[in-house]
């Protein structure tokens, strides 16, 4: 079975959005790294997707997506954790749902099949699955950019003491830090 990810990328003080959930500052960013050996960051995101077979985000996190031109996870099947009712994007396979976080993550694993889950954000949510032993792996994209507030990574203090499994630096500042959660191989899925 495939693995649970937060793969997400971040301002350099911990924010992954803006307080009204924009995240201009990441897709204008253009800095740059003297490093001699800085990887391009093109075709990063496409390697993840390529195993990628379920989604679960937040209502915020879909909201942002709905004013979108169009459903960018087209063909997987995206758990939308909400206690608010929220309009369907047609075409996309979307499912509601609300309350604990454990019992559909086992319905997004399976949905998943062999690919992984990708905890899409926000930080609310990943708390809870944290909390609850869900998460096997964090891969952050650190973005040079200090926003002062906004929405952070986690939110609340993370129980686990986590294990730096990769750092990647990019050619244009950013660096991506890989982390395993503990216990992550000994978990049953």
């Amino acid at each position: 079975m495939g693995a649970t990810r937060y793969y997400l990328a971040q301002s350099l003080d911990g924010y992954l959005a803006e307080t009204d959930g924009g995240i201009d500052w990441l897709e204008g960013y253009e800095g740059r790294a003297e490093l001699p050996d800085a990887d391009l960051l093109d075709g990063t995101y496409d390697e993840f997707m390529a195993g990628v077979g379920a989604l679960a985000m937040g209502s915020t996190t879909y909201e942002f997506l709905l004013g979108l031109d169009r459903w960018p996870y087209e063909g997987l099947p995206a758990w939308v954790f909400t206690s608010r009712e929220l309009p369907l994007i047609e075409g996309a396979d979307i499912r509601f749902a609300s309350g604990p976080v454990a019992p559909r993550h086992a319905e997004m694993t399976a949905a998943a099949g062999e690919r992984d889950v990708w905890l899409v954000g926000g930080g609310d949510l990943a708390i809870q699955f944290a909390a609850e032993g869900l998460i096997d792996e964090l891969i952050l994209t650190v973005v040079p950019v200090v926003l002062g507030s906004g929405l952070p990574t986690f939110a609340g203090r993370l129980a686990q003491v986590l294990t730096l499994t990769g750092a990647r630096p990019y050619a244009n500042g950013m660096v991506e830090l890989r982390y395993a959660f503990p216990d992550a191989d000994e978990r049953p899925r």
